[in-house]
């Protein structure tokens, strides 16, 4: 019988650059022209929001978050490496990347053999953009995974080598954080991709708002995969896996509400009641307020990249399983606050 890990972390795109330039999405939303003139102002801000911007532009912030995540990062590297896993099952969102016009599937189980990771530009490590990681996959339990999940009701895409893109940020990202303190990373990989974006995923390239000319509503693409279906695929994921004869990590990798996705706030700061809300009934194993959860309140909440995350509460909740660990990280300045739990195999 298979031995289940559960973990979650994030893919924060910022924390592989510098301190001073963390700020730099809520920059570029302050050059929104249609943002109301007082809140191009700090001093029209939410106070806490204020607080943590300061009279450096939020360098300070940011320092005090890179530590915090880094600290979890290592806790969570620890455990995989204590758990020795057969391989890495990685629920992240694909931001118009190996997904583009001509197909979006609602999720696709990646059966590669290998996968390169590198560093972006100027980047905190100091490592040249050519400088790359070899990352083993797992096909033989990737293309395991994809037909029971189709045997199971779930109609899953399936891929043998990326389309357009070697491997999307959710996934690179998440190994490269788990490997800050570059001591390596030889735990093959299976990445799962889902489509978080939605509406927004050829409309807004999965990235930033559109302030000229947005596309209209008609313009929109189909949405989502609801967060019922994405609990319940993470659920039988957990099943499945729990029956096979590997040891697996489920790990969900991204960030929480998206200040640039939350719309009621003009995108200057994410939904952090919301989330709070996720995240007291995560603690709680109360994973029901989370699979009856509509996609429009986290669309609405910016809380589109939590659909990774829902098939992670899917699985908790499939395994009868609390987190052992957890932490959250709020944010006003920073885009967006990050979580990270662990849910060990009971001892």
């Amino acid at each position: 019988m298979g031995e289940i890990l559960a973990v979650g972390v994030t893919h924060y795109p910022p924390l592989a650059g510098r301190d001073e330039t963390m700020t730099w999405v809520l920059k570029r939303m302050l050059e929104n022209p249609g943002l109301p003139p007082n809140l191009r102002q700090a001093k029209n801000w939410p106070e806490p929001m204020r607080e943590e911007w300061g009279r450096d532009d939020g360098t300070a912030t940011a320092k005090r978050h890179r530590a915090a995540l880094r600290e979890c990062f290592r806790r969570v590297r620890a455990k995989i490496d204590d758990f020795r896993p057969d391989f890495v099952l990685i629920w992240g969102d694909d931001q118009y990347e190996n997904f583009k016009e001509d197909i979006i599937p609602p999720y696709c189980v990646c059966a590669y053999d290998s996968m390169e990771v590198g560093p972006p530009p100027n980047n905190v490590w100091n490592e040249p953009t050519d400088k790359k990681f070899n990352l083993p996959g797992h096909p033989v339990a990737a293309k395991y995974l994809a037909g029971k999940l189709i045997e199971a009701g779930f109609d899953t895409a399936y891929a043998y080598r990326p389309l357009h893109h070697p491997l999307g940020h959710a996934f690179a990202n998440a190994i490269l954080y788990l490997d800050y303190d570059r001591a390596g990373f030889s735990w093959p990989c299976v990445p799962f991709a889902i489509n978080c974006y939605g509406r927004r995923v050829v409309a807004q390239r999965g990235g930033l708002p559109v302030f000229v000319n947005p596309p209209s509503e008609d313009q929109l693409d189909p949405p989502s995969p609801s967060p019922k279906r994405l609990f319940d695929l993470g659920a039988t994921t957990a099943r499945l896996l729990s029956a096979s004869p590997w040891r697996v990590v489920l790990m969900a990798s991204s960030s929480w509400s998206h200040a640039f996705l939350t719309a009621k706030h003009h995108w200057l700061y994410p939904d952090l009641l919301a989330d709070q809300t996720l995240y007291d009934a995560l603690r709680a194993g109360n994973y029901e307020t989370w699979r009856n959860r509509p996609l429009s309140a986290m669309e609405d909440s910016g809380q589109h990249e939590m659909l990774n995350w829902m098939c992670l509460v899917g699985a908790l909740a499939q395994l009868e399983r609390r987190p052992s660990e957890t932490e959250f990280i709020p944010t006003w300045v920073l885009n967006s606050s990050k979580c990270f739990l662990i849910a060990g195999p009971p001892q």
